[in-house]
């Protein structure tokens, strides 16, 4: 897909809604118990919380599943909480903790919520080994071992999580906050089993869970719609329906906002923002994400694969021309694989746009004429951000061919090795800083058998057993002084040679209705929560 195409089906959406939305029409609203949202959701591929690993899909996870552990989307701030599991103990190795099964849940099945369950969840996503499955892997699990470390004790209602060595407890509950950590219901999932797949490819389009929404309809690349499960811990959702609706363009979400029939608006770029001023009608939500817009170069490209052809890309990014023109708002400049309020987030941004710097490093390294496909996700800023820096290349001698897909087009390839260069977003899994140091900055094994698509230093082919040792032992480290230490270190090394170019770090601001209340975009740590919206 090319740009110009991009552009052209832009320009025809607008004009759809403009024609079936006449300007004389009155200003609807949506009804008084209803969410209705428009977001870009063509990241989706799945509902399975063992295989889900895309921003969108997180969000439907979120408001779907419980976990052993949670956050209070009033309260982020207090970090994770109980939820599922009512209480832990740890033992005195600190390599076991047991949690006690909060009594009284139901799946939406109406099938209680049992610590068979919960340990049937966990082993899942090992045994399935899908992309997020090294968030609990990561502990020694193995789908040989995982029934003996992950264990149940039905009449006690306990689930006991033994990992390989002693882990700081809190950061193993951070990782059960992801949404790896969902706990799904075994009855449901194992009837619809197929060949052994433990309900994995019906878990694609439904969802088996106990939380504040149920009966989940995705149509892709369109709409997802949930309705409210009257028997959520938590109290029924004064929302008894959210609907989310696929919108690309901002023009378009924000006249859909401005006459009301959406309720928040989750895309809007800078423009659109500040065009919502003086409309009592709405306000400007805005939130610090822990969203990280990066530019990767995959190391099995002869040139690509050069340190100073490394370092000279990251010369080729106008950081504060962007985040002054059409980033402004909403991202800043951030060159640290750790987002800011992360134990140990660097504030160092030591590069900065500088043509000359990059073409001398191109010449020491050989380099004069070079060509490369990157791929680009269907977004508005992404798109502007591959044109600035295709503009910057070419004056190096770079010839940048921008392919623009959608998100799970473009996400299926750079999973796959396959592109040159991938300009795309990451955001944390869990509020610990090995959350980004283990995808950023370890790769135990680089060959293609290994397949951890879900580490992006493998999907980038970027062998570094210095840094993978170094990663591994900081999380090892309980000294918390020192641990910040090592990940200022990592990242130093990191900036001065890896094949990621880090540019910005996310600041959302959603569009909403004033009448809306209560809404989480989740901040830094986690997905968006719509259980506590109200009008």
């Amino acid at each position: 897909m090319t740009i110009k195409t991009v552009l052209k089906t832009a320009v025809a959406a607008i004009a759809l809604v403009a024609v079936a939305l006449p300007v004389s029409q009155a200003v609807a609203q949506t009804p008084d118990n209803m969410l209705v949202i428009a977001n870009r959701i063509d990241d989706i591929t799945t509902l399975d919380p063992a295989q889900s690993f895309e921003f969108a899909g997180s969000d439907i996870i979120r408001n779907v599943y419980g976990g052993l552990v949670n956050f209070d989307p009033s309260n982020l701030a207090a970090g994770y909480q109980p939820d599922i599991a009512e209480s832990w103990e740890v033992s005195e190795d600190g390599r076991t903790i047991t949690f006690k099964i909060r009594e009284g849940l139901t799946f939406t099945s109406g099938n209680p919520v049992r610590a068979e369950d919960a340990a049937f969840s966990l082993q899942r996503v090992v045994k399935l080994n899908k992309t997020p499955s090294f968030i609990l892997t990561q502990f020694g699990f193995t789908p040989e071992n995982v029934e003996e470390m992950i264990t149940f004790d039905a009449d006690a209602g306990t689930v006991s999580i033994t990992t390989d060595k002693q882990y700081a407890t809190s950061f193993v509950l951070n990782c059960l906050t992801a949404t790896v950590g969902s706990i799904v219901d075994k009855e449901t999932v194992m009837a619809n089993e197929v060949d052994g797949d433990m309900g994995n490819q019906w878990m694609q389009t439904n969802t088996a869970g106990s939380y504040a929404y149920k009966d989940v309809v995705w149509k892709p690349n369109e709409s997802v719609t949930m309705v409210a499960n009257p028997d959520f811990v938590g109290g029924e959702p004064a929302m008894k329906r959210v609907i989310v609706r696929h919108v690309v363009e901002s023009a378009t979400q924000r006249l859909l906002l401005e006459r009301g029939d959406i309720d928040i608006a989750r895309n809007l770029n800078p423009e659109d923002v500040a065009g919502l001023s003086g409309n009592d009608d709405v306000k400007v939500l805005e939130e610090l994400r822990g969203r990280i817009m990066y530019i990767a170069l995959n190391q099995k490209h002869p040139e690509l694969s050069k340190p100073a052809v490394r370092q000279a890309f990251k010369l080729l990014v106008d950081y504060a021309g962007m985040e002054q023109s059409f980033l402004k708002g909403q991202w800043r400049t951030h060159q640290n694989f750790l987002p800011a309020t992360y134990l140990g987030a660097s504030t160092e941004n030591p590069f900065s746009f500088n043509i000359e710097q990059a073409k001398n490093l191109l010449e020491e390294a050989g380099v004069t004429e070079l060509e490369v496909e990157v791929g680009v996700r269907e977004a508005q800023e992404r798109i502007e951000i591959a044109q600035s820096f295709q503009n910057a290349a070419s004056q190096v001698g770079i010839k940048v061919n921008i392919t623009v897909a959608t998100a799970a087009q473009t996400l299926t390839r750079y999973r796959a090795r396959e592109l040159d260069v991938y300009l795309g977003a990451w955001g944390p899994d869990y509020p610990d800083p090995h959350t980004n140091a283990a995808t950023f900055a370890f790769n135990p094994d680089n060959s293609d058998e290994a397949g951890a698509t879900g580490i992006l230093a493998w999907r980038n082919s970027w062998d570094i057993p210095e840094l993978t040792a170094l990663t591994g032992a900081a999380v090892e480290e309980t000294d918390t002084a020192e641990r910040i230490t090592m990940y200022e270190e990592i990242q130093a090394k990191f900036r001065d040679t890896s094949p990621f170019v880090i540019m910005f770090q996310k600041i959302e601001q959603n569009g909403a209705r004033a009448n809306v209340e209560g809404f989480s975009m989740g901040e830094a740590i986690t997905a968006a929560a719509y259980w506590n919206v109200t009008k």
